[in-house]
Parts: C-alpha cells; sequence; structure tokens
C-alpha cells in the first residue's frame, strides 16, 4: 500500500492504536507484523526477499563477532555483500545484463535469441538491501554489537514507515532505538502532534505539488515531439520540484509516521535547491544514500586520501554506481555521471581560482540559480524513459522555439494557480528553514486558536487541492521503482 492511499489512512491509525495499548514487552513483534504485512500487500511473494536479506545479514553479524581472525570477519562480510548484491542482481540488473550481452553479441556477428527473466522488481529492495548491508558493516567496523534477538532485527530491516522508499537508516540509529522500544513514552501529546503534522506537509508536498507536476511532465515527455523549447524547459524545470516534492514528501510522511510511534527517522533533505555548488547539492539531497556511498563505498576506495587524481577518479565511480543504484538504465548512469562531472569541475576550478564560499546575498542567489540549472540539466536524463530519450528532448530544445498555450499541457487555469501558489510556500518554508526558522517551533508556540486553524487550513488544502486517480487510485512514489 501506498501512503496516499485509503488503505494506508486505515492501516497506520490501527497499528498506532494497538501500538500504544499492547504490553511494552511486545510492542516491537507487533511493529514487525505491521511492517510485513505493510509490505506484503504490494506482493506476498517477495516478503520471502526481504526475510533472506535478514537472516542473511543476522547471521553475518552473529559470525563477525564470533571470528577469531580478521580473515574470517572479512570472509563473512564478503559473503553477506555476495548473496544480498546477487539477489538485487538478478531482480533488478538481470534483464539490463542479458540485453547488453545480447546488443555486445550481435554488434559482434554472434547470433542470439533476446532473452529476459519473467521477474518483478520487489518493491523497495534497493532501500532495504542497502540497509542491511549497512549493518553488516556497522557489526564488522565494531560501530555496534550484533543484536542477538533475530525479531528485533527483522523489526530493524522491515520497519514501515521507511521501508520501501528510505531514509535508508543506519543501525546506530534506528535500531538502538527499536531495541529500547519498551522504554518510549508513547502518550506524548506534542511528539504526536508533531509528527502529524510533519506527516500532513508530506502530504501536501505529494498531493498537491508532485502530482499535479506529473501531468504536466508526463504530457510534455511522452509527447516532446509536438512541444518546443519554451514548453520543455518548463517541464524539466517542474520536474525538478516534482522528484524533490515526490520523494521529500515520502521521507517527510515516514519521519512523521515513526515519530507518532516514538522513533526519530534521519533528515533525508535539507533544503536542496538553496544549494550553492553541486558538491552543497548532494549534502542536501537524499542525504542517506549520499552518506551510505560515502561511508562504504569512497571512503574504501581511498577517499581524498590518495591524491588529487585519484580522488576524482573515486567521485566518477561512486556516482556512476549511485546512478545504476537508481535504475538498471544507461540514463540514470549518464545522469549520475554528469552530476561527478560537475563536482569535478567545480573542484578544479575552486583550487584553480581560489573560489570561496559566497558571503553577499546576491552573489549567493547566483550560486543557487546557478547550482539548480545544472541540477535541472541532469534531472533531463533521469527524467528520460532512457539516454536517447534525453538526447531527443535536448535536441527538440534547440531547433523548435514554438510556445504554445500552457492550457495545453495538462492543466486548466485554476490547477496553474494552486501549482504556482504552492510552489511559492514550498519555497517560502525552504527559506525560512534555511535561516533556521522551525515552522513547528512557531506552531507549537503559538496560541491554540491560531494552532487548529493552521493545521485545519493544511488538511482542507490537501483534502481540496490534492491530485487524485479516476476512483481515488492513488498514484505511486517515484522512488518505489528503485
Amino acid at each position: 500500500m501506498v501512503f496516499n492511499s485509503i488503505d494506508f489512512l486505515v492501516f497506520f491509525p490501527i497499528v498506532c492504536l494497538v501500538y500504544f495499548v499492547i504490553p511494552k514487552k511486545i510492542r516491537y513483534i507487533w511493529l514487525l507484523i505491521a511492517s510485513y504485512y505493510f509490505y506484503m500487500s504490494w506482493n506476498p511473494k517477495y516478503a520471502v526477499l526481504i526475510a533472506a536479506s535478514t537472516v542473511i545479514t543476522y547471521a553475518s553479524g552473529i559470525l563477525i563477532s564470533k571470528a577469531d581472525s580478521k580473515a574470517k570477519k572479512n570472509l563473512c562480510v564478503a559473503g553477506s555483500f555476495i548473496i544480498n548484491l546477487g539477489i538485487l542482481g538478478i531482480f533488478k540488473y538481470g534483464n539490463f545484463f542479458l540485453y547488453n550481452v545480447y546488443t555486445a553479441a550481435n554488434a559482434m556477428g554472434i547470433h542470439m535469441r533476446e532473452t529476459r527473466l519473467d521477474l518483478l522488481l520487489p518493491v523497495g529492495i534497493s532501500f532495504y538491501t542497502f540497509q542491511a548491508l549497512s549493518y553488516t558493516m556497522d557489526v564488522y567496523r565494531e560501530k555496534i554489537k550484533p543484536e542477538k534477538n533475530i525479531l528485533t532485527y527483522a523489526l530493524f530491516v522491515s520497519f514501515f514507515p521507511q521501508l520501501v522508499a528510505g531514509p535508508i537508516e543506519r543501525s546506530e540509529n534506528l535500531l538502538t532505538q527499536i531495541q529500547k522500544v519498551d522504554k518510549i513514552e508513547l502518550y506524548n501529546a506534542k511528539r504526536i502532534k508533531d509528527g502529524l503534522m510533519v506527516m500532513l506537509w508530506g502530504f501536501f508536498q505529494k498531493l498537491i505539488i508532485a502530482d499535479r507536476v506529473s501531468i504536466v511532465v508526463k504530457e510534455v515527455y511522452k509527447n516532446y515531439q509536438n512541444y518546443g523549447a519554451v514548453e520543455l524547459i518548463l517541464a524539466s524545470v517542474l520536474f525538478a520540484f516534482q522528484i524533490y516534492c515526490d520523494f521529500g514528501g515520502y521521507s517527510n510522511i515516514a519521519r512523521g509516521a515513526a515519530q507518532v510511534m516514538g522513533f526519530k527517522l534521519m533528515h533525508n533533505f535539507k533544503q536542496p535547491y538553496l544549494a550553492t555548488s553541486i558538491k552543497d547539492f548532494w549534502r542536501r539531497w537524499h542525504i542517506s544514500l549520499t552518506t551510505w556511498f560515502t561511508d562504504y563505498l569512497y571512503i574504501p576506495l581511498g577517499g581524498n586520501r590518495k591524491g588529487t587524481v585519484r580522488k576524482y577518479i573515486n567521485i566518477l565511480i561512486v556516482f556512476a554506481v549511485s546512478g545504476l543504484w537508481h535504475g538498471a538504465s544507461y540514463n540514470f548512469v549518464v545522469w549520475g555521471l554528469v552530476h561527478a562531472i560537475f563536482q569535478v569541475v567545480g573542484d578544479i576550478k575552486n583550487r584553480k581560482l581560489g573560489i570561496k564560499a559566497p558571503t553577499t546575498v546576491p552573489m549567493k542567489v547566483l550560486k543557487v540559480i546557478g547550482t539548480f540549472i545544472l541540477t535541472d540539466f541532469a534531472w533531463v536524463f533521469f527524467a528520460s524513459d532512457r539516454f536517447m530519450h534525453a538526447i531527443h528532448i535536448f535536441g527538440q530544445m534547440g531547433k523548435c522555439f514554438k510556445a504554445g498555450s500552457l492550457l495545453d499541457l495538462g492543466l486548466d487555469v485554476a490547477n496553474w494557480w494552486i501549482l504556482i501558489i504552492a510552489i511559492i510556500i514550498l519555497i517560502t518554508v525552504d527559506i525560512l528553514h534555511e535561516k533556521k526558522i522551525s515552522l513547528i517551533r512557531f506552531f507549537n508556540n503559538s496560541n491554540i486558536v491560531l494552532r487548529y486553524a493552521m493545521s485545519l487550513a493544511l488538511l482542507w488544502a490537501v483534502v481540496l487541492f490534492g491530485v487524485y486517480g479516476y476512483g481515488y487510485d492513488a498514484s505511486t512514489f517515484i522512488y518505489f521503482q528503485f
């Protein structure tokens, strides 16, 4: 089930109600049952995969702690990674690999029959696999002790709020909270209220902005031959807001839902479109994945400790892998490499020119705009179905400058105004957060009349202006496919 569905709006209150009233010693068992039910609502068969990943990484943690030599520990880590990444590779990259073998063979004159694996990509497999593997590495590095209770550990891997689209949690944060679930103060009105407000803001991002923007982006990108540079550039800019509000909205709903139950998940976004460089952007965007690749790939490769050239090679490797993590398609790999090139060029430029961080507001604004333009250029590859689709879109931008009516892009006048106002609200909120002005704190410090008015206004806006499919066919989140 997806967060923006009727099913979830029934499921979540029931889970919380039972969670609040059952004996504290079995809270984690109830949450584990709820998490597996949540995941199995997509496809019950794929619960086997998450269970397998759980058992393998749980066992690896135990074996690592008992190993009496570094060689044996390394073997346990290698085994955990090979098996888990092997499962991920088969389901996510199997057909991609077979297609490339088929293409290469035919290019060399070797005639092969194209074959495909009849496999459906399990939702969230990249997220829970990376979360489970981080546990293996954290035990190996002695950051945490191995968890002895397999049910407690299973809940860490499958915790439903962040299970299918992150944030990718670390055992030092989420697992330690699950281990102390019987000590969580359940009836904390402020915590519950704040969590619900964070969830409501996530629904605002998803239903009012992301799903409304998707109508325009789908229309323009699907029929790009019919549009000129103005519409294509507009759709590309809007996609930046779509993916931010879609993924950021999911993360906020996940954080809010966890907070209602007494858990604190990491922030996955920090005003990414206020970044002043591509490097700064990646400190703010999908933070849980960025830090995962930094800790478990970039640093083991040598990071920036082995010279400038090696540093740049490592950046290229990490971003190529990051692109491939997002999808088994070359457009994602190119998207990652474009960001890597931007970072490398930016670093070289800063080294040669000695450029420092902008100190004046006009300079910072220019940096923010420049970074957004570069980011949005890269998003074209991400938003496209395949690499050549992106090339054709860029080509159409360059050869066709006609501009039609905005009303031909799928939204009427009223919906355009709703979208514009919502994006202005989003940008305003991000600017306030950038200035360390907490809206939650402002909300809590307001008088009760204003608090209720703000809550009802946001709820009313989501219900009245949210975009819902035919018969309330809730749209999925973009990052579910990864």
